[in-house]
């Protein structure tokens, strides 16, 4: 079951250095609302990982451009409108459309 983001992560990601990939995916998953469960799905990476990335650790080079593709697609879908998810049911759905599968 995913869980909604800590004020601790938020804070981090806020105070983060935003030139760091995996801090701009935070702050994208953020404003999109979906949970790290759902993106770490969509981006072949473990949650942990994932909330890594979101801490400023750097990204090894073979997952950078599944994660920039990843953040394309939810850029142009918040600027269309489809997201920010209202809840997790949608973003869980959104994420299986983008992937192409059950989650």
């Amino acid at each position: 079951m995913p869980r909604t983001y800590s004020d601790k992560l938020l804070r981090q990601l806020s105070e983060g250095d935003s030139s760091l990939l995996g801090v701009q995916l935070g702050r994208l998953c953020v404003e999109a609302n979906l949970p790290v469960a759902y993106v770490a799905e969509a981006v072949e990476a473990s949650r942990n990982t994932v909330h890594l990335w979101f801490r400023g650790q750097v990204m090894h080079e073979g997952k950078r451009k599944i994660v920039e593709a990843f953040m394309y697609l939810v850029e142009q879908d918040m600027k269309n409108g489809t997201l920010p998810a209202l809840n997790t049911k949608q973003a869980k759905s959104y994420i299986e459309g983008m992937i192409g599968r059950k989650i």
